[in-house]
């Protein structure tokens, strides 16, 4: 009966010392929102977890409205550095609010504090043995009328993919593949990815609502594909328990 027991006890331990865990840092963009069965916005690290299988846990610590600056200045990243730990992953994708030029608790030079509270967020990360991802941020649906999606983020995206190449950093150009898949919707219907209703079309709104920028569920859900095929793909080697974490 003892040896059932400890058998029991150590197959228990075997499973929890599995467990890896995958952080979400990032902005609105990413984030949980509130009420998600009657919400029609969600962020896309919000919908991840199902992608993956039980050994890896996605706690997603993105914010609305956040910036490299104010999520450190903030304590937010303290909070997710001090759980860290040997094997786990961190998803990083800032931009959004590092470009308010009118707010000085949240804008970042690209070049200067965007790309050194990046870097920051790697050394960090590796410091307690856990494995960073950078990921740009999403392309807006931001179409001229001439149909050309234009973009928004200036240099930020730069300097994440300079940042990346740097210091070998597993990366995901997710505003190319969002460009893709706004493209690939086209003008009109691409307003299905995002936030646009007429007053009264949808409860929780009592406004009309054009937001070009936020998720629809379909939006968040297509947009976490990107995330776990670019993960599939990738030949880091870093990135195999991630990728032996997502279901077939």
């Amino acid at each position: 009966m003892k040896k059932y027991i400890i058998l029991t006890l150590l197959i228990t331990t075997i499973g929890f010392a599995q467990k890896t865990t995958l952080y979400c840092i990032g902005d609105s963009t990413m984030a949980n929102k509130k009420d998600p069965e009657k919400n029609p916005e969600h962020g896309w690290a919000q919908v991840l977890q199902p992608f993956f299988k039980e050994n890896i846990t996605v706690i997603n610590k993105a914010v609305n409205g956040r910036s490299t600056r104010s999520f450190i200045n903030e304590k937010r990243w303290d909070s997710v550095y001090n759980k860290l730990k040997k094997g786990d992953y961190v998803f990083i994708e800032f931009g959004h609010n590092d470009e308010k030029i009118e707010d000085s608790s949240r804008y970042t030079n690209p070049h200067t504090a965007y790309r050194y509270n990046l870097i920051r967020f790697v050394k960090e990360s590796r410091e307690k043995g856990a494995i960073p991802i950078l990921l740009t941020s999403i392309s807006r649906r931001n179409f001229n009328e001439k149909g050309v999606l234009v973009p928004t983020h200036g240099d930020y995206p730069l300097e994440t993919r300079l940042v990346a190449q740097e210091y070998n950093v597993p990366f995901i150009d997710l505003e190319y593949y969002t460009e893709l898949l706004e493209q690939s919707y086209g003008p009109e219907k691409s307003k299905q990815l995002h936030l646009h209703f007429k007053a009264g079309e949808n409860a929780f709104y009592d406004k009309d609502k054009a937001d070009d920028t936020h998720l629809s569920l379909l939006g968040a859900n297509k947009i976490a594909e990107i995330v776990i095929n670019q993960i599939k793909l990738s030949k880091d080697a870093s990135l195999k328990n991630l990728k032996n974490g997502i279901k077939l």
